[in-house]
Formats: C-alpha cells, sequence, structure tokens
C-alpha cells in the first residue's frame, strides 16, 4: 500500500490496477489516478462494491502480497455491537496481462440461513494517461462513441474515435440477476445479486475484468533466472533489497519487439506512470543488472535498435540514429495529440545504448549481439556526431523541446539544470553526466570496432574522438574554486555552477582523472550532499535546494547507484560502503523496496526516509539499485 494515499497497487505484464483500501476504484484523476489500466488508456474507471444496500466496513484494508500483484480485504456490511454483521465478504484481488480478476467470498456469520445482497457499479472511461495526469491541460476526442451493453454473464464497455477501437469486458460467475444504468446517467452499469447462504455456509462470485485495448497486449515472455528464491536466516538489509528488487523487476517486464519481430521481455520504467519501454531508463536497469541477468540487457538493446530513428520528424525529435526516450500505444499518441507515440526527447539514452551494448560483450563474452546490432551502433556514433552536437559543438547538446520535454538528460525536469543562485540554465544546453557518457561510448565503440567488427581504423577515430572530448571536458567544466564540476555549460558556454549529483557520474564513465575523481567522490559524501540515507541531487545551502523537489535536492536510488559504481572505480571503498550501508537502511524502512525517489531530509530529523509525494513504485532502476550496489561492494 500506498504510504501516502493509502492506494494499492497491482502490476503484472504490462497491466496495472491502482485500487482503495477497500479494493474500490473511484475514477479519480491527478497525481493519483485509481483504475485498470493498459497500454495508456483506463480500462476500468469506476468498481465500486455495495453489500446490504450500503458502502460495506472495512475490517482490514487491501494489502498486496509479498509478489505485488495481488492483494486480499475483509469488509462486512454495517453493523453494530448488538447486530454484528450478518456475513463477512473476503476480497481477493489480482492482475495479469490484460486482466483484473476478483474473487468474492461470503462466508455466513449467523446459525440460519441469510441472503446476502451485493451491487457492484462498473464504469471504463477509457481515459489516457497523458489526459488524467495533465496540468490544467485538455485534450480533444472528437467524434467518439462510448457505449455500455449487457452481454451474456456480465457488461461490455466500448470506445470508438475513427478506427481506434477499445473494450473493456466484465464476465461474472454466477451471472448477475440483473445488470441497469445507473441514476446519474452515462455508462455506468449497476450489477445485482441475491446470494443464498446456509448456516454458517459460504458462497463465492468470480469476477474477470478484461481490457482490450486497440492495439493487442501480448503475452509477455518470462525470462528465466528471476525465481524467487528464499533467504537465508539473517540475510542483510542489502540482500533482502535485492530479492525484492528482482520480485518488482518481474512486475515491471513488458513486451517489446526485436529489429527481426521477435518478442521481447523488456524492464518498463515504473508504475503507474511509466509501464513501457523507456530509453534511458531500461538501458540503466538492464547494465545494474549485467552480472546477474545478462537477457535482459540483450533483450533492451534489441528492443531499442528496433525503435532507433530513421528520419526526421520534429514533433516527436526523431533523427537518423537516435535512440528513442519512450514508446506509448494510447490514444493521444496514436492520433498524435501528444508526441510521446515515439519520443526522442533525449540526449543521454543514444550514448548509453552504445555503453550497454559493448558492456553486455564485455560482461558475457558472446559477439553475436553485438555483430547483429554493428549496423545500429554505427548510425548511434553519426548521432552523436551530427545531430547530437560532438562535431560542431565539441559536446552532445539538447535544446529545450516546448512540446515535450525541457531538460533531456535524466534530470528531466523544468529547472533542473540551473546555476547556484537558482537562475535556470538556459541551452542548447551541455549537461555534463551525458559528456561522461558520450566519452565511454566512444571508448568502447572503439573496442568493439577492433575486437569484432575488426574495423581498426574506425577504432583509432573514435578513440581520437574520445581523447578530444576529455581534454575540452577537463578544461571547460572544472570548476577550480569549487573544485568540483559544473553541472552544465549554458548556451553561452557558462559554467552553470550548482553543485549536484550529476558529477557521480562522471566517475563511473571514467572522463575525470584520477585526482579530479577521488577529489569529486569525497565531495558527494560531505553533509550537505549526503543525507545520511544517500546523496542528494543538489547539495544542501544552495538557493535552488528543496528537499522536496523532483531533482533539485531530492534523493534517487538510482542516481546513487551509478555514483557508487563510479566511487569503485576509483578504490573509495569507505565512500561506496557509506552509500551502500545508506540505501540499504532506507529500503529497510520502506519493505525493503526502494522508491524512484525520496526527499532529501537529513537522516537525523527522521526515522525513516520522508516520501516524495509523486514517486513511482515500484521503479525499475530504483528495484536494480541494489545489484548495482552489489557490484560496487565486490570491487572494493
Amino acid at each position: 500500500m500506498t504510504g501516502i494515499t493509502g492506494h494499492v497497487q497491482l502490476v503484472r505484464d504490462g497491466t496495472l490496477a491502482r485500487l482503495g483500501p477497500a479494493g474500490d476504484i473511484d475514477g479519480v484523476g491527478g497525481t493519483a489516478p485509481d483504475g485498470l489500466f493498459a497500454h495508456d488508456a483506463r480500462h476500468l474507471s469506476r468498481w465500486q462494491l455495495r453489500v446490504a444496500g450500503a458502502a460495506p466496513v472495512t475490517l482490514r484494508p487491501a494489502e498486496e502480497d509479498p509478489a505485488g500483484a495481488s492483494s486480499v480485504s475483509v469488509l462486512t456490511p454495517p453493523g453494530t455491537r448488538e447486530a454484528p454483521p450478518a456475513y463477512t465478504v473476503f476480497r481477493d484481488q489480482s492482475v495479469t496481462g490484460g486482466a483484473l480478476t476478483e474473487r468474492l467470498t461470503f462466508v455466513s456469520n449467523l446459525p440460519e440461513p441469510v441472503t446476502a445482497e451485493l451491487e457492484l457499479t462498473a464504469d471504463a472511461d477509457f481515459a489516457d494517461l497523458f489526459a488524467l495526469r495533465a496540468d490544467r491541460r485538455t485534450y480533444e476526442r472528437p467524434d467518439t462513441e462510448h457505449t455500455a451493453r449487457p452481454v451474456q454473464g456480465g457488461v461490455r464497455f466500448e470506445h470508438r474515435r475513427d478506427e481506434w477501437h477499445a473494450r473493456t469486458v466484465v464476465e461474472c460467475a454466477p451471472a448477475p440477476d440483473s445488470v441497469r444504468e445507473t441514476p446519474d446517467g452515462g455508462t455506468a452499469r449497476t450489477l445485482r445479486w441475491r446470494l443464498a447462504l446456509e448456516p454458517h455456509g459460504r458462497a463465492e462470485l468470480r469476477l474477470i475484468v478484461h481490457a482490450r485495448p486497440h492495439a493487442p497486449l501480448p503475452p509477455v515472455p518470462r525470462p528465466a533466472g528471476r525465481t524467487r528464491r528464499a533467504l537465508p536466516p539473517g540475510a542483510s538489509d542489502l540482500d533482502r533489497a535485492f530479492d525484492q528488487g528482482m520480485t518488482d523487476l518481474d512486475l515491471l517486464t513488458v513486451h517489446a519487439t526485436g529489429v527481426d519481430g521477435e518478442d521481447l521481455a523488456v524492464p518498463a520504467a515504473g508504475s503507474p506512470w511509466f509501464l513501457t519501454l523507456f530509453g534511458r531508463d531500461s538501458l540503466l536497469t538492464s547494465l545494474f543488472l549485467l552480472p546477474h541477468l545478462p537477457g535482459t540487457a540483450a533483450a533492451t538493446l534489441g528492443a531499442l535498435a528496433a525503435t532507433q530513428g530513421q528520419t526526421y520528424d520534429a514533433f516527436r525529435g526523431e533523427q537518423p540514429g537516435r535512440i528513442v526516450h519512450e514508446v506509448r500505444k494510447g490514444e493521444l499518441a496514436h492520433f498524435r495529440q501528444i508526441p510521446y507515440g515515439r519520443y526522442y526527447g533525449t540526449v543521454d539514452a543514444t550514448p548509453l545504448f552504445l555503453v550497454l551494448l559493448h558492456a553486455h560483450h564485455e560482461a558475457t563474452g558472446d559477439r553475436t549481439l553485438a555483430e547483429r546490432l554493428e549496423q545500429h551502433a554505427r548510425r548511434a556514433v553519426d548521432w552523436m556526431l551530427t545531430d547530437g552536437g560532438l562535431e560542431e559543438r565539441g559536446y552532445l547538446v539538447y535544446t529545450p523541446d516546448p512540446g515535450g520535454l525541457v531538460n533531456q538528460n535524466w534530470k528531466d525536469s523544468p529547472g533542473s539544470m540551473c546555476f547556484a543562485d537558482g537562475t535556470p540554465a538556459e541551452g542548447p544546453l551541455a549537461v555534463s553526466e551525458v559528456q561522461g557518457y558520450a566519452y565511454d561510448a566512444l571508448l568502447r565503440t572503439a573496442r568493439l570496432a577492433r575486437d569484432v567488427w575488426d574495423d581498426h581504423a574506425y577504432a583509432r577515430r573514435l578513440d581520437d574522438l574520445a581523447a578530444g572530448l576529455r581534454e575540452r571536458f577537463l578544461r571547460d567544466f572544472w570548476m577550480p574554486e569549487a573544485a568540483f564540476p559544473a553541472l552544465a555549460l549554458d548556451g553561452a558556454g557558462r559554467q552553470a555552477d550548482a553543485l549536484a549529483s550529476d558529477a557521480g557520474h562522471l566517475l563511473w564513465s571514467g572522463i575525470l582523472d584520477d585526482e579530479r575523481a577521488c577529489v569529486t567522490g569525497r565531495r558527494l559524501l560531505r553533509p550537505d550532499f549526503f543525507s545520511g540515507w544517500a546523496v542528494r541531487t543538489l547539495a544542501s545551502g544552495q538557493a535552488p535546494y528543496h528537499p522536496l523537489s523532483y531533482h533539485r535536492g531530492s534523493v534517487w536510488p538510482h542516481d546513487n547507484a551509478l555514483i557508487a559504481l563510479g566511487l569503485a572505480r576509483y578504490g573509495l571503498g569507505d565512500e561506496v560502503r557509506a552509500l551502500a550501508d545508506g540505501l540499504a537502511a532506507a529500503a529497510a524502512r520502506s519493505g525493503h523496496r526502494l522508491p524512484e525517489v525520496f526527499a532529501g531530509y537529513d537522516r537525523r530529523d527522521a526515522p525513516a526516509p520522508v516520501p516524495y509525494p509523486h514517486s513511482c513504485s515500484p521503479q525499475a532502476w530504483a528495484a536494480a539499485t541494489p545489484a548495482a550496489l552489489r557490484t560496487a561492494l565486490a570491487q572494493v
């Protein structure tokens, strides 16, 4: 159950159910919408149970099982101490690919026969996730047809708009005694049953809600190696966080298509907003998992190669060779009312694609994938040199996209790229950690060219480009007075001098020399950066710092995973252990599940990390963070 909203979130195979404490769905929107979701659409917007003519009393609220795909709540009709409820309802709900299944078990509490009266009001508004989460924005849906009609054993809801056709089908066993319209009109329907209970007897009602989006939901191949194993007695908090992370990643696995049309299982970014393939998120998640599940990296690389940019499309930021940021299959994306059907507004997914491709070859010794994706890798390098800006500007840069993402690095919220006084940095922007990714990508692709593709001239060219990039970076980004790298260079080449966690990624990529790397790494563990749980995105004490800001003072586990790997690269063992201990302790205080992000408050001020109000949980790269911490610890 999420600590702030009290909702339960069930997720599996690209399908999400977000339920209230009693297992109901009320159709809310905003930052915490409830409903049954598939392919970015809400396929169930009302699911309200009434027993004996009233809302049931919740004896035990819905609670996720350890695997996160089912929940159980205990309800009764209203009663008093003198006249306790005649029966109890055990509500068991679970999610599988494209379906919400519910089993209602009615248990009589009386020594004589009793009839349980039940009503269930259902509706499907087929709202697009982007419309539900929009801030003061509305999206037209012209010429739509929205219907509901009884079918044998249940009810069917349909939504049509031109060629777009989505359905939700509710199947019931036993069938309802009646299906009626609700007094408020619309497509909502109320299903009614009268169930006879023998003395101290029981009856069962089974319901299945099938979400059938416009684009079918293919089955998700289940990757090998993710079977949950019993932890030994005395397992550490980090071991338990790793185990929970593997479970969460299984829940977040979704279907994707490879370069030859093959079915792949890839990590979605997170729930509830990002239950789809994301370039940066899926790449870093796969990289963290590489020592444990190399097949995840292979699948992610194949899926991203299949969606690599082919042409120029300014609306969605597509450019030849560019790796996609996110893939959406909802109605608004289909009709190009939003650019996110395939959105390419990321400056870092392309170099990270190259980093992971080589890392996979290095970890497995298998040449097959690197050979198969050679041309995709070369096109990715070409993008970095041309549209990415390396040849013309000397750095990978991005220009804010007013119709999409203003910032296109991992800190992609407005205002995240700033000066120490809080002034926003204006683009085209060259962000520090992205230059490190580019440097590493050039070196690693040079190794592939030399060792796998047998192209030594290309390898020498990439090595030379990497050396030039490193020389420029150390000259232009290092701030001697602060003894710390700048966050970014703005469009005028000025150093955005805010002290930010991005510097830790530079250790991971290896673009800093040994002296600067060690100075930077130790600086990140000082109290203004290190909260006691982990490193903040922005050091406290600066004007733009806010512990509840998305990217200007909060704590992101995956950010710290990259920092830990970087610290290990330079032999900073004490710092790695402090970071790993802090994150393991943070996980232990939230069921051993690390959220996407939590607040930047100091550990001395609260006994547990303070939740960030809009954090995704589970979230893929947070779930994979314990795996990265294990790797870092093993290296020191």
